[in-house]
C-alpha cells in the first residue's frame, strides 16, 4: 500500500511539474502559444482593409428634448476594414439632471449590418448634470464585405429624453428667489 501511495505522489508531482516544463520549452522554441509577446502597434496590420475604393460616412443628429447635439465632424472617407473615430457632442440645456438614449439609424439602411461599432456612446444610457456638457466617441469601421455598389453611407443618432430628470436643482433654485 505504501508504494502505491509513493507511486501515486510521483504522478501528481511529475503531470503538475510538466506545466512549467512545458512553458519553457515554449519559450525556447519560440512557439508560445499559451502566451504570446506583447507586439507594438507599428507591427501591427490590417489585411482586412479594402484600399482599393473609399466610402463617405456622414453624420447627423437629431434631439427629441432639451439638448444641444451634433457631431464634431460632418462626414469623413474611410477604407472598408479600417478603425476610425468620430465623436459627438451633447449639452444637457436645463438646470437640473437628465437621463437620455442615442438610437442610431443607417442609411442605406441595408449598410446597418456592416457598420461595425467597437464602441459607442449609444450602448448605454447617458445621464447629464445640469448644464453638462460632453463630448462622445464612437469607434468603428466598416465591414470589407459591404456591397461594391454602396458609396455613401450616412450614421443618424437620435438622442432623447428617456425622464430620469430630477428637477431638485431646479425647485432648490427657486427656493432661494
Amino acid at each position: 500500500m505504501g508504494k502505491l501511495l509513493v507511486i501515486a505522489v510521483l504522478m501528481f508531482g511529475f503531470g503538475y511539474a510538466l506545466v512549467p516544463v512545458y512553458r519553457a520549452i515554449c519559450e525556447v522554441t519560440g512557439i508560445n502559444l499559451l502566451t504570446p509577446k506583447d507586439i507594438s502597434a507599428k507591427e501591427l496590420s490590417n489585411s482586412q482593409i479594402d484600399r482599393s475604393r473609399e466610402i463617405l460616412v456622414e453624420f447627423d443628429a437629431n434631439t427629441q428634448g432639451p439638448w444641444r447635439f451634433r457631431p464634431v465632424q460632418s462626414s469623413m472617407k474611410v477604407h472598408p476594414g479600417e478603425m476610425h473615430q468620430i465623436v459627438y457632442e451633447v449639452v444637457n440645456q436645463q438646470p437640473y439632471q437628465m437621463d437620455a438614449q442615442a438610437i442610431p439609424s443607417y442609411a442605406p439602411q441595408q449598410a446597418g449590418q456592416f457598420f461595425k461599432k467597437m464602441e459607442c456612446f449609444c450602448f448605454q444610457q447617458q445621464t447629464l448634470g445640469p448644464k453638462e456638457a460632453r463630448q462622445m466617441p464612437v469607434v468603428f469601421f466598416i465591414d470589407p464585405a459591404i456591397p461594391k455598389d454602396v458609396k455613401t453611407i450616412t450614421l443618424s443618432y437620435t438622442f432623447f429624453d428617456i425622464g430620469g430628470k430630477t428637477k431638485t436643482a431646479a425647485a432648490s433654485g427657486a427656493d432661494k428667489s
